[in-house]
């Protein structure tokens, strides 16, 4: 059974969950790379029987800095939590990025936030992590400032495949792409998109099968096109089988991204009801 995990907005925690194991970062699809960091994680949990939390930020950054970019996760948060807790995490500090937090120094996210409020006795990053105003904070930084605020810093080499560095950016890469098949190893699991389903043009009668029409939300734009899938129902653990047509549909402004999908061997209403939609092949 998959225990309980703790969410907090702000950095105010619990005096159990202080004194702990932190992983910073978007974690962003929650890949093998990411994998590779909580793996390593569970052995300071084990050695030092210490909880393990997670400091992540809504939106993402690059989201908030950037208004323009509208589809670009890879999961989103419910999504995120699951993946959480099947890697072990205790507690998860899901920090809203603001204009506020966004002028936050490099210095002062380390001194007052990792080292006073959440006091972190060992912090992961990635090679790549960059924080505080201007992104003026790095690795480097973090590893000056470890016997100043009495913490560890723990960076992992980056995990590799065919010399390629495992990154979301990557994969959001190669689901744009079309190669689908690659980003799901990459993911450890099939991509899934979650959304409710909204009124469409019905054609699926016409047809002779359901087809919903599910507004994707800011979730990253795959190659358009036809996918096999298989389809859950409000998180009901039957799975259902089907076809899902990812394509742009005109309106009266622009043209909108939209995810038709077609149940097989179904029949209901399933308008505003909330579907999980796995990606198995382009």
């Amino acid at each position: 059974m998959v225990k309980k995990l703790k969410i907090y907005n702000s950095f105010k925690i619990d005096k159990a969950h202080k004194s702990s194991v932190i992983l910073v970062g978007n974690f962003d699809g929650l890949h093998s790379g990411h994998q590779k960091l909580f793996k390593e994680s569970q052995k300071y949990k084990k050695k030092f029987k210490l909880n393990i939390g997670v400091v992540t930020f809504d939106p993402i950054p690059k989201m908030f800095f950037n208004k323009k970019i509208k589809n670009y996760r890879i999961s989103n948060f419910d999504q995120k939590v699951l993946y959480l807790k099947k890697f072990g995490v205790d507690f998860l500090i899901n920090k809203n990025f603001n204009k506020k937090f966004s002028k936050i120094t490099c210095h002062k996210f380390i001194k007052e936030i990792l080292s006073n409020k959440i006091k972190a006795k060992y912090i992961f990053v990635s090679n790549n992590f960059r924080f505080g105003h201007r992104r003026e904070g790095n690795v480097k930084l973090l590893k000056y400032y470890q016997s100043i605020c009495n913490y560890k810093l723990i960076n992992p080499k980056p995990l590799k495949k065919n010399k390629k560095i495992i990154s979301s950016t990557f994969i959001r890469k190669l689901l744009e792409e079309g190669n689908l098949y690659r980003a799901n190893k990459l993911l450890t699991r099939n991509w899934t998109i979650e959304g409710k389903v909204q009124k469409g043009r019905m054609l699926g009668k016409k047809i002779g099968f359901p087809t919903c029409n599910i507004d994707i939300g800011n979730y990253v734009i795959a190659k358009t096109g036809v996918y096999a899938v298989k389809i859950k129902i409000n998180n009901i653990k039957k799975i259902y089988r089907g076809i899902a047509n990812l394509g742009y549909r005109p309106t009266f402004k622009q043209k909108k991204i939209l995810l038709e999908v077609n149940l097989f061997n179904f029949s209901g209403n399933l308008y505003n009801k909330k579907l999980s939609v796995e990606f198995l092949r382009f």
